[in-house]
């Protein structure tokens, strides 16, 4: 029987991807959250016991860690605004009196590696006092130190992606050749998974990172290689103090200001391994850790992923820590562009379904036929396929069928369908058509657009044509609801109703 094991900061980028990596080793998880209604809907939600406690308030996270094994630290107010260091230290102090009375075996907290003998930035500096509280604590304490965490929903993986992505030549401060020792979020998991059976006289700090040691010049340069992005020109210069480059940062990415500039002035100081000792207790895996590409590879297998769903990051992928989870914040995950329409349909939605599965081919897309046909001579001149392939079936769509320059992705049946664009375009591209009934006899029809830009083009791209959404998917969502309403209408007063009429092709 595997251990009992409380873990606060569920909600949060680690702990949120922790808590199945636990209960698949076989532990007993107590999810410890102010909010448990947060955690609704994960997947691992009714395997874990959900407990509804402060960190700051000493009887109830004691009362949260009565009876368990180990404990998980991995709450930190980072972002959080001025005096966040006063805030840790008070939760940290809170934390390890409770766990100490409550009688916990083991505490594992993540914090951050620094070196030795620097005046350290406000970030590391609160980190590392986090560690030695809980090391002071009386209780069996295991602190694990990393840098960079490479993975989707990572602050520091997040900021180095979208300067990457979003700029193909700029100028940085002096510590883009700063030395760092990155980590993949699976290897930090492996080594928060291991902790938890250390033997009790373990009572130390780890440093953990990945098998290279990279400037954030080479990261930035070898992300755009994994991402498919032309080589970045990186000019480094003396004057941009870690304020400027925060206030930089916020501009250029969707990171928020009071979590941007911590982690930039974090990047002033070199953060390298000193020792590999978690080894000892936490043998490295048979084919060794996970390099930096492999591990971007696998913060991008998301979004190369067909299963898009509404918002991919929406979806928590069993096995795959490396992508986006419910938890993430909005920003995280890479850019991903919505043009989302709702409309009220006067026909019961079964007529709606039949109008989804015509569009494209003879019978065209239901607006701006002009629009669509100078897309489809464009893609064609461009090597696409235009609007040349028409569809297989007229009346039905199956997955992975032609249409024009769309191809089936997933097909719902009397539900949704989704198609990905193969037209060619700096980014990747879907449009999902779906159809509810309502109580009143008719429906809601629903389309989205969704596209993950490639690079500055693709951000170019997007805001090129996102002024022609309203006249060409706006027209459209009309053209199919009225399409809809004129059959329900001929279907009112004829059993059989009449056959489909087409639509002029927008051809």
């Amino acid at each position: 029987m595997g251990l009992s094991i409380a873990v606060t900061g569920v909600t949060g980028y680690v702990g949120g991807r922790l808590v199945p990596e636990l209960l698949a080793a076989g532990h007993r998880v107590r999810a410890v959250a102010r909010n448990p209604r947060r955690l609704e809907g994960r997947d691992w939600a009714e395997d874990v016991e959900l407990v509804e406690a402060d960190a700051q308030e000493l009887d109830q996270i004691r009362a949260a860690l009565t009876g368990v094994d180990v404990a998980y630290y991995l709450i930190h107010s980072l972002g959080s605004g001025r005096r966040f260091e006063a805030r840790d230290r008070r939760t940290a102090l809170t934390f390890a009196q409770a766990a100490r009375e409550a009688g916990v075996g083991r505490i594992v907290y993540l914090g951050g590696l620094y070196p030795d003998g620097e005046d350290l930035s406000p970030h590391l500096e609160s980190r590392k006092e986090v560690g030695e509280i809980l090391l002071a604590s009386g209780v069996p304490t295991t602190v694990l130190r990393a840098a960079v965490i490479l993975g989707s929903g990572s602050a520091s993986f997040e900021m180095m992606r979208y300067l990457t992505e979003r700029l193909p030549a700029m100028t940085t401060p002096r510590w883009v050749d700063n030395r760092i020792q990155p980590i993949a979020i699976r290897d930090v998991l492996r080594y928060l998974v291991g902790s938890a059976t250390m033997p009790p006289q373990v009572d130390r700090a780890f440093d953990i990172g990945g098998p290279e040691v990279l400037t954030y010049r080479e990261m930035m340069q070898r992300y755009a290689a994994v991402a498919g992005l032309r080589r970045r020109v990186i000019v480094g210069v003396g004057v941009l103090t870690p304020r400027l480059s925060s206030l930089w940062v916020s501009l250029v990415t969707p990171v928020p200001g009071p979590l941007a500039r911590p982690l930039v002035e974090s990047l002033v100081h070199e953060v390298v391994c000193d020792e590999h000792d978690i080894a000892r207790w936490v043998p490295d895996p048979p084919e060794g850790l996970v390099g930096f590409d492999d591990a971007v590879r696998l913060a991008l297998a998301k979004i190369q992923d067909a299963d898009v769903a509404t918002r991919w990051s929406s979806a928590s992928v069993p096995g795959a820590p490396s992508g986006p989870l419910p938890s993430d914040p909005d920003w995280a995950g890479g850019s991903l562009y919505r043009d989302e329409r709702r409309t009220h349909v006067d026909a019961p939605a079964e007529v709606v379904w039949e109008v989804l599965q015509e569009v494209g081919g003879e019978r065209g897309w239901y607006s701006w036929p002009l629009a669509w046909r100078v897309r489809g001579l464009l893609d064609r001149l461009s090597g696409g396929p235009g609007l040349r392939r028409g569809r297989r079936d007229p009346r039905r769509l199956l997955v992975d069928d032609a249409v024009d320059f769309w191809r089936v992705e997933a097909v719902v049946p009397g539900r949704m369908i989704r198609l990905r664009a193969e037209m060619r375009v700096p980014g990747l591209a879907w449009l999902e058509l779906a159809v509810r009934p309502e109580p009143d006899g008719g429906s809601t029809l629903r389309q989205v657009a969704t596209f993950h830009p490639h690079g500055l083009p693709g951000q170019l791209y997007w805001w090129t044509v996102a002024p022609f959404h309203g006249v060409v998917f706006g027209g459209m969502q009309r053209g199919m609801a009225a399409e809809a309403e004129r059959r329900a209408r001929g279907r009112e007063g004829s059993p059989g109703g009449p056959l489909p009429r087409p639509l002029t092709a927008a051809r």
